[in-house]
């Protein structure tokens, strides 16, 4: 498999307080790798980390250490007009569609606006456009409109489409569908599907949509309060999962089988703080199977098979 992201022992700490400085280890130390023209899920909890994750790797916000190579090279390093070269090649597109654009743009100058900032209209600006509204399924009617004219769908599809203006190698989707009508999602799962393939795009695709994920990712990583738990390719992780943690998330995914019986696993109490993470294994405070040991010693993300990952003292 040829790499075009690898991620090292990625941390990122907040600072919180004002008399005494404590830190929030929103993430803590993860690594994984993102094969051209492949997709790795990351999924969790709300807070669990993932969203960071995604920023990171963009550089929206900035690392507290480790290391993030893009093509071989360490992407920490770069500033000023090499970083922004790099941004040509690494988009994002967000959760929320109708935060993430500007509400007195028309959607002609949302879709110019990435190639005006890096000087790639060559007066072709209507010609582009055009092409990135054909792109996503759109039709020229909506240039005029402002943001609020259109439906949930066409917005989350204008913010495909500006992703897609700079031709990106990778792109980081958070959540590209949460907010849109189930037949939406599966039109918005499509478009993302057939723009990956058409254009051999790498992909981090961060959400609470196991059925999206099982659909979309080549392996998939199941992260708690900062850290990753299990991690594996896809069929690995849905149909032969070994941690608590994700026999749970999965246990609470809807079936579209309606007299499909699956075993409930309720987790009991709420995700900890990352101010004060408990001691030993995250999860253990959470879990139905926790020993001794999982309160006292920190278990190690090791490998049990071939490309199978699990940090959890009950696993042999």
């Amino acid at each position: 498999m040829e790499r075009l992201i690898e991620v090292m022992d990625l941390r990122k700490y907040f600072s919180s307080g004002i008399f005494r400085k404590v830190y929030v280890k929103a993430v803590d130390g993860v690594s994984f790798e993102i094969g051209k023209g492949k997709t790795f899920g990351l999924v969790g909890e709300s807070g669990c980390g993932k969203t960071t994750v995604g920023r990171c790797l963009l550089r929206l916000i900035e690392p507290t250490s480790g290391e993030i190579r893009f093509k071989g090279e360490d992407i920490l390093r770069f500033n000023g007009e090499r970083l922004r070269v790099l941004r040509r090649k690494m988009q994002i597109i967000f959760q929320d569609a109708d935060g993430s654009l500007n509400p007195r743009m028309r959607v002609f100058d949302l879709l110019v606006e990435p190639l005006r900032v890096h000087g790639l209209l060559n007066g072709r600006g209507t010609e582009e456009v055009l092409r990135l509204l054909k792109l996503v399924n759109l039709t020229p009617d909506l240039l005029i409109r402002f943001p609020h004219e259109l439906s949930g769908g066409q917005r989350q599809r204008i913010g495909i489409a500006r992703a897609m203006a700079l031709s990106p190698e990778f792109i980081v989707a958070d959540e590209p569908a949460a907010s849109l009508d189930l037949s939406v999602q599966a039109q918005i799962l499509e478009l993302m599907k057939r723009l990956q393939e058409e254009f051999g795009i790498s992909c981090l695709l961060i959400s609470h949509n196991l059925r999206m994920v099982k659909l979309m990712a080549d392996r998939v990583a199941v992260m708690y309060l900062g850290r990753f738990v299990e991690v594996g390719d896809r069929e690995r992780i849905f149909n032969g999962y070994v941690h608590p943690y994700t026999q749970a998330l999965l246990s609470a995914a809807l079936s579209a089988d309606p007299v499909a019986k699956r075993k409930r696993v309720v987790l009991r109490g709420e995700i900890p703080s990352p101010l004060d993470p408990p001691s030993g294994c995250r999860f253990h405070p959470r879990c139905p199977e926790a020993k001794a040991i999982c309160s006292e010693v920190e278990p190690e993300l090791r490998e049990i098979e071939t490309g199978h990952l699990v940090a959890c003292h009950l696993v042999s």
